[in-house]
């Protein structure tokens, strides 16, 4: 179980601002940060004694809802809606499984899925995907778009290998592309989750009205190459936030004047034409990595390790996503066992 950092919480509702009304959807809800920040933004920015009784009840009872796969993170997620006077439906259930077809159309999505490969290796058992994969990642990214209404936006957290990741990844992007606008991609900095050497990126989204051709271009800022690494010592604020806020402006579905900042800069705006040169990988980058030039500023060996594990754990999932196709799930299990690497790494 791992939690996300409030800091980074508020900043993405912040900017999707959710608001009285709309249906708001967390598809892997974990102990229910999301949408208790949700439920705070609403209630900070509008004036609820001025509700009607019928406006109300939405709030409390339908507003909120989504779906946790682990039991104990799901005892908590109830426990912390009643804290806060919300009595949405937050199922105990596999959003990547048969349960998750029953989850309503969303005008919002905040979220963060799990990293890591579905348990076992084997693949999302949801039929009415398009894509097929066995990158849990990728399945909740296909979840979400589709569980979007007509101009619903979504803020979700994924790992770089959602950027770059061949085969049915590209498909995916694509289809991603397609149907939504994906109008920004925050690129996190290392160290603000348990598993430091997982890289992270939020990207930002909004449901079209028709199927093809909403991107037009895709906003880009690094708030990671030539940043500190977080943790304990120095831990994330709302504050590191504060650059990027102003990039991306007040309208939630980035449709704000923006402004290139160059090859210097942290904020960059590439084409829908220039993706799909790069064979759809959203994997850019730009800045100069200083540290690479300084043995002065090199992260901690921790997490130079953890970054090492990382990739060998990407690397080994790949191969037994191979496996199960040539072979199937149990010969794919044997060879994770064999080299010793698991989801909880």
């Amino acid at each position: 179980m791992y939690f996300t950092p409030r800091p980074l919480i508020d900043c993405m509702v912040a900017l999707i601002k959710p608001q009285p009304g709309e249906l708001i959807q967390d598809p892997a809800a974990g102990t229910g940060g999301f949408l208790i920040a949700g439920d705070r933004y609403i209630r900070q920015n509008h004036d609820v004694f001025e509700w009607s009784d019928s406006q109300q009840s939405f709030h409390q009872y339908q507003a909120f809802y989504g779906m946790e796969l682990v039991q104990d993170a799901h005892r908590l997620l109830l426990m912390n809606m009643m804290l806060h006077g919300i009595e949405g439906a937050v199922d105990l259930g596999d959003t990547l499984g048969d349960a998750g077809k029953r989850l309503a159309k969303a005008d919002i999505i905040l979220t963060n899925p799990p990293f890591g490969t579905k348990k076992g290796g084997g693949l999302p058992s949801r039929d009415d995907f398009t894509f097929s994969t066995s990158n849990k990642q990728l399945g909740f990214l296909q979840h979400i778009y589709r569980s979007l209404k007509p101009g619903g936006r979504a803020a979700v957290v994924l790992p770089d290998n959602v950027l770059f990741e061949d085969g049915q990844g590209k498909s995916i992007r694509a289809d991603l592309m397609n149907k939504c606008n994906l109008h920004t991609i925050l690129r996190l900095p290392t160290g603000i989750f348990y598993a430091q050497g997982v890289k992270t990126n939020v990207l930002f989204f909004q449901r079209g009205t028709t199927e093809k051709g909403n991107t037009k271009n895709v906003w880009f800022y690094d708030m990671r190459t030539n940043m500190p690494s977080f943790g304990k010592r120095y831990p994330l604020t709302r504050e590191h936030f504060t650059e990027f806020e102003q990039c991306y402006g007040d309208d939630a579905n980035g449709n704000s004047p923006r402004v290139d900042l160059g090859e210097e800069g942290r904020f960059r705006c590439f084409s829908r034409e220039y993706i799909e040169k790069r064979n759809e990988n959203l994997d850019i980058s730009w800045l100069r990595d200083e540290s690479l030039q300084s043995g002065d500023n090199l992260p901690e060996p921790e997490i130079i390790a953890a970054e090492i594990m990382e990739k060998l754990r990407i690397a080994t999932k790949e191969m037994a996503a191979l496996i199960i196709l040539l072979e199937g799930e149990e010969a794919a299990e044997a060879v994770s066992a064999s080299v010793g690497l698991s989801d909880n790494l």
